[in-house]
This record gives structure tokens, sequence and C-alpha cells, in this order.
């Protein structure tokens, strides 16, 4: 009797209503990079706790994958969120720092007060000369964004920013740091995010301003890039980057500021992460597929117990579930609707399937999934923290039943 035939693992095609010729086309290209170019260095440097090379991000960059979003007339690809997730799930596929190094470009940084400046850099974004890090959360203000205690004095045409920053991803090799400082108290009656604004703080890649610190963070995942925490006393910056827009709670009206505007990044932030999610979730279920074939034990391949086959089952159905809602809600944003429960859900369904997916993996590899030697540990610390960034999913219920009922 012959051995049973191999199935290869199938990676999913793009179906109908979303398929175009064009997406098609960036599925396939951003695939095949993630399959030769990048899961090459993941199993390379994830080991090590090492960062992504410059090369790395600089193929990514003649790609044009850091201006996916950014409109045609300023350099970029011209195109949504779908295919901005299309992309960055196919990435993530390979290595989740990857597919997350694209929201650093996208148009981050660019909302100057000058018009002008605002769309010079916009191009600079889109050809990946314009990478961002984003210094938001503090030792105590994480979910909380109106806690912020970071203060930024204004002494004639600059602001000087003094505090404490945490889980600032880049930020030693990004070109500038977008820092949230609180430039007066909220009054009364007023949100607690009042008094909340961005400020650009521009920097040489490699280093940090004058009167900033640097200390890395020692992550058990998502290498690829170092994260900090950053120490600012009196950090300089010009009163024209001061950026606009603003920062703040949940439960900020829609009409403060440029919260209307921020919320929608907020929303992209979310179905991105899902999509990520999604990718690291796929990674497990097409490894365990091959594992599932290629490890035997009482004489056969262990793919033939139905216990594990029913197993490997659930995951595919979980992560192809995940991956139509993702597609769903990122079409809704490209349609101009606001989705803000959608994505909230999304990313709160997508990143706790991925966590249970790749705990799934790693017990269908028994103890082999228990060491260095196979990728699905990696997948494993990366999906873990997918439940935490970009709103834990704590915030993601509290999104999501504050516009089922009453808020207490």
């Amino acid at each position: 009797m012959g051995k049973p035939e191999v199935m290869e693992p199938r990676p999913p095609e793009l179906l109908s209503p979303w398929r175009t010729d064009r997406r098609v086309a960036l599925q396939q290209e951003a695939r095949a990079f993630a399959r030769d170019v990048i899961l090459p260095l993941a199993d390379e440097l994830d080991p090590q706790k090492g960062e992504m090379p410059r090369s790395l991000i600089e193929q990514m960059a003649k790609k044009g994958w850091f201006g996916i979003t950014i409109p045609a007339e300023y350099g970029g690809m011209g195109l949504g969120v779908f295919e901005y997730c299309l992309i960055s799930e196919e990435l993530a596929r390979a290595w989740l720092s990857t597919g997350s190094i694209l929201a650093r470009g996208q148009g981050l940084g660019t909302q100057t007060i000058d018009d002008d400046r605002r769309k010079a850099l916009l191009g600079k974004s889109a050809r990946g000369e314009w990478i961002g890090s984003i210094a938001l959360s503090e030792p105590t203000a994480g979910s909380d964004l109106a806690g912020v205690q970071t203060r930024a004095v204004r002494e004639g045409d600059h602001w000087y920013l003094t505090g404490t920053k945490r889980w600032a991803g880049f930020a030693q090799g990004a070109d500038f740091i977008e820092v949230l400082a609180r430039v007066r108290d909220p009054e009364p009656g007023e949100s607690r995010s009042a008094g909340l604004e961005p400020f650009l703080v521009l920097k040489e890649p490699g280093t940090f301003p004058e009167g900033m610190q640097g200390t890395v963070i020692d992550k058990i995942g998502y290498h690829g890039f170092l994260t900090f925490e950053l120490k600012l006393d009196r950090v300089r910056v010009p009163e024209r980057d001061r950026l606009t827009g603003l920062y703040g709670d949940e439960g900020a009206d829609a009409d403060a500021g440029g919260f209307a505007s921020v919320q929608r990044g907020l929303n992209i932030a979310r179905v991105h992460t899902a999509a990520r999610a999604v990718g690291v979730a796929r990674a497990a279920v097409e490894d365990c597929t091959a594992y599932l074939q290629e490890r035997e034990q009482f004489g056969r391949p262990i793919g033939q117990f139905q216990a594990l086959r029913f197993a490997l089952a659930d995951m595919a159905a979980e992560v192809a579930q995940a991956r139509a809602y993702w597609q769903q809600v990122a079409h809704l944003l490209d349609e101009g609707l606001p989705a803000e429960s959608e994505s909230a859900a999304v990313k709160l369904l997508a990143t706790e399937m991925a966590v249970k997916v790749t705990n799934q993996a790693m017990q269908l590899h028994g103890g082999n999934g228990y060491t260095t030697e196979r990728r699905v540990e990696r997948y494993w610390r990366d999906a873990r923290l997918t439940t935490i960034f970009e709103g834990t999913s704590e915030i993601q219920r509290r999104i999501i039943s504050d516009r089922m009922l009453p808020r207490g």
C-alpha cells in the first residue's frame, strides 16, 4: 500500500464580490514577496530579536506599499482600506512586523498646518521616505489616552515637550515621532481629551533628538523592529510642527476639533490589525496542514487521525470567517461609512481567533511546537499581542456595548 497523497497548503483566493484583477495582482505580488523575501529573513532574525534590515524596508517602499492609501495626485497608489489590509495580511503571514511597518507610512505625520508642506510630506510618505513612530501611550495612560500627562509648553515660536512615553515602536529608526501632549487642562464641562494635541518631532533615522532618551522594551514577540520607552526633557518643537487633529477618549464628541478624522484613523487601524491577525493565524493553519502529513505516529501520518483533522478544520473555518469579516468592514470604510462598531467587532473577533488558532497549532505540533525549531511558536507569540495593541479586547467590547446600551 503506497503512501497517501500529500496535499500542499492552499492559500486563500480572493472571491466575489471583492475580486478584481487589480486586487488579485496585488495579492499575488505581496504573497510572493512574503514567501521569497520576508519569510527567510524572519526565520533568521526573529530568534535573535533582530530588526528588519533597512534594505527590506526599501524594497517594500519601491513597491509603493507605504502609499497604498495616499491619493495618486501625491504619488501614492490611490487605493483603499481594502487593498491596504489585503497586502498587510499577506506580509503578516510571513512576519507580523512587516505588515505593521506599513502603518508608519500611509500619510502618517503629514497633517501639518501648512498645506503646501503637507502635500510635500504626502509625497515623501508615499515613497517610503517619511516613516514614523507614534508616541501616544504613557506608563499611566494606555487605553485611556485622555489621561496623557506629557506637557507641551509654548515659549515664543516653539513648544517644549516634557514627559514619558511608552510603546513607541520603531522610534529610533523613524524619520519622525508623532507625540501626543497636553497643552492645557480641560475646562469644566469639557471632554477629558480637551487640550491634547499631536506634535511632530523631527529626527535623523538611527538617532533620538536633543532632550529625548530611548530605552528598548524587551518584548517576548513582535520582533522586526524595536519598541521604546521615551523620556522627554524639554524637547524643542517649532510651532510649524504642531499637527492638526485631536486624540482623545472614545466618548469625545465627534465635532470636537479633528476627532472625526482621528476616529476614522482608529477604525482603519482596528481593521488593519484584524487583517494582520488573520495573516498570522493563516500561517499557523498552513504550517499545520503540512505538519500533520509529515509527522507519523503509530505507523501513519497524524493527519489521518480524525480528532486532529477536525481540529484543523475548525481552525481553517475560523480564519476564513475572520477574513470575510475584515473584508466587509474594510469595504464599509472605503464607502465612507463610520463603521465604528464593526471595526471594533472585527478587531475583537479576529485577534481573539488568532490567539485560539495559534494555540491549537502548537498543540497539533506536540512537543515540536514548544521549540524554536518550528515557526508555530513565533505565530503564537505574535498573535498574543494582537489582542492588546490598537485597543485591547476589553476596549473593543466597551465600544460595541456602548453603542448597544446606555453608557453607565
